[in-house]
């Protein structure tokens, strides 16, 4: 098959069957309905220049021309010699072509655009054919190929765009008058990071550099991770409303591509912004939403529960951590929220029975018999048949990257802004042998991230050391330093509550201290109010009595007075 990729000749220029064209005239074409955009070749084969549909043609004709005398031997490779046509199709006209050497041509029967790659000096390096189908393919050493265009602006200036394809490269430069400087990556945005990497001395010449990749995920993670090879403030990455240059040339929104290059906005490794970009961070009016807790001393202290926190609630054994932590959740079903638990010491059925208790103001856990059937399955239907309660059949340990999936899927697939998980110390207990410390960090680092990336309000039951003195089953008060396993608990927490009670004392047992050691939210800590445990409801009712602390008697004689006005 002959090469209809050879410069236009005719008969009276005097050129010889065996020149090196074969090329003989346009005609119109019965695919698209061109009246010149096809051309005939003196095999008899056709190539429309404006659809890209190809004909064959016969093979036996005496003034048919190989593909072999259609290159030219360079540096030990046959490179082809194509023909300068308009790509029609990519609004991309014939003056650009010429200045880019962007050329149609044929190899080994079918028809292809060629982009000819040079070095500094001008010389032919390699060749990329884009086929019909879109398949590539490299004619020259590929590993000498630097960025397509980079020799027409061999030294520097003001500014360069960098694309992600050839085709790009044309339509920028085009929109420019072909007077800027513009270049392309040889191999697109997987192997874009390597094409930089290996003409940084170049792309250092000049003062701006702009990365102009396609608008979807590969190119924006390409055109970053090109930008942070370069100088500090020397790179810029241009976003575009479609999909890369090209498509806006055709679609005669050109303009928008000029906007883009002047609109780059200069790369900074993630997190960094400059001052002067923060009016609009700080003018817009937050609503934050906060949710109440069901006790209004806490209320005072906290202005309630928000989603991005993290809430620790923190107490000795059996000081009643998880009994606040189903009040909580009862009272955000009640206000039509939706709550994910995770109960990791407890069974499903327990975690069920405690929410449904506190719907019906009786233990059930102590005797379920207590309650008519009836009664039990309308409580159920109030509180957990209204599919905004979801809890993890689990008991024991659990891996972080799982508790991570689990979290995830309840914020994600039901849309649970409110999660509990009881309690974070048996979390790493699964993990084998390690540094509790450490593994308690990662974890809550992890969840962390977790909070802010799904916008949830997180509650933690994390349990304390063991104080030197009078312990924490004795009444003894609540601090950060206490938080067991890692200082980690208490730095990404944004609030932090810890319960305190003396479980020996008689007149006092069932009362508790609410005392706020943590709050990001106003600062204001300190004894927040008093809970009264009722052993007949199984309810924590709620008696404010704040006063100043001195060495935690004072809190012992407030447990006392607030006992006797409490009947049991």
């Amino acid at each position: 098959m002959a090469s209809n990729g050879a410069r236009s000749a005719s008969p009276n220029r005097g050129e010889s069957n065996n020149s090196e064209s074969d090329f003989l005239s346009h005609i119109p074409c019965a695919t698209c309905g061109s009246s010149d955009a096809n051309s005939l070749y003196s095999d008899g084969h056709t190539f429309c220049f404006s659809c890209e549909t190809y004909m064959g043609g016969s093979a036996s004709s005496e003034n048919t021309i190989t593909d072999k005398k259609q290159t030219r031997k360079m540096n030990g490779y046959e490179f082809l010699i194509g023909e300068v046509q308009p790509l029609k199709t990519r609004g991309i006209n014939a003056d650009t072509c010429k200045k880019w050497d962007y050329k149609y041509s044929t190899f080994q029967g079918k028809p292809v655009q060629v982009a000819t790659y040079r070095d500094q000096s001008g010389n032919i390096t390699a060749q990329k054919l884009r086929f019909q189908d879109k398949d590539f393919k490299i004619i020259g050493d590929s590993k000498t190929m630097g960025l397509y265009g980079q020799h027409l602006w061999p030294e520097g200036g003001k500014m360069v765009v960098v694309t992600e394809g050839e085709i790009d490269a044309l339509s920028v430069s085009q929109l420019q008058e072909n007077k800027w400087p513009v270049v392309s990556v040889p191999n697109g945005a997987p192997a874009a990071r390597k094409a930089i990497q290996r003409e940084l001395e170049w792309l250092e010449k000049f003062e701006r550099v702009i990365f102009m990749f396609d608008s979807d995920d590969s190119g924006k993670k390409a055109a970053k991770e090109c930008a942070e090879l370069l100088s500090v403030g020397k790179a810029r990455i241009a976003l575009l409303p479609m999909k890369d240059a090209n498509e806006l040339l055709v679609d005669r929104r050109g303009r928008e591509v000029i906007d883009a290059i002047w609109g780059a906005k200069e790369h900074r490794p993630d997190g960094i912004v400059k001052g002067s970009e923060l009016w609009d961070v700080i003018s817009k009016v937050e609503d934050i939403e906060s949710v109440a807790y069901p006790w209004t001393g806490l209320n005072n202290l906290t202005r309630g529960l928000r989603v991005g926190e993290i809430v620790t609630i923190t107490a000795g054994s059996g000081i009643g951590k998880s009994q606040v932590c189903r009040e909580i959740s009862h009272y955000l079903l009640s206000t039509g929220q939706k709550v994910g638990y995770i109960a990791l010491e407890e069974s499903i059925r327990r975690t069920a029975l405690g929410i449904i208790s506190i719907e019906l103001c009786k233990p059930l856990h102590l005797d379920i018999n207590q309650v008519d059937p009836d009664e039990l399955k309308q409580a159920f239907d109030n509180c957990l048949g209204t599919d905004k309660f979801f809890t993890y059949d689990h008991f024991g340990s659990l891996a972080s990257t799982n508790l991570l999936n689990k979290v995830r899927y309840m914020a994600k697939a039901y849309e649970c802004r409110y999660i509990v998980l009881d309690h974070l110390s048996i979390v790493v207990s699964g993990m084998g042998e390690g540094d509790e410390r450490r593994l308690i960090d990662n974890t809550m680092t992890l969840l962390r991230s977790l909070v802010e990336e799904l916008d949830i309000c997180l509650l933690i039951v994390s349990h304390l050391k063991r104080p030197d003195g009078r312990g924490h089953e004795d009444g003894a008060c609540t601090s950060l330093s206490q938080l067991r396993g890692s200082a980690a608990i208490a730095q990404l927490s944004d609030i932090v509550i810890g319960l305190e009670r003396n479980q020996q004392d008689e007149e006092a047992k069932h009362i508790s201290t609410v005392r706020v050691l943590k709050n990001r939210w106003t600062g204001e800590t300190g004894i927040a109010t008093h809970l009264v445990y009722d052993g007949e409801t199984g309810r924590l009712q709620e008696n404010q009595r704040i006063s100043v602390e001195n060495g935690g008697v004072k809190q012992d004689e407030e447990r006392e007075e607030i006992a006797k006005e409490v009947d049991f």
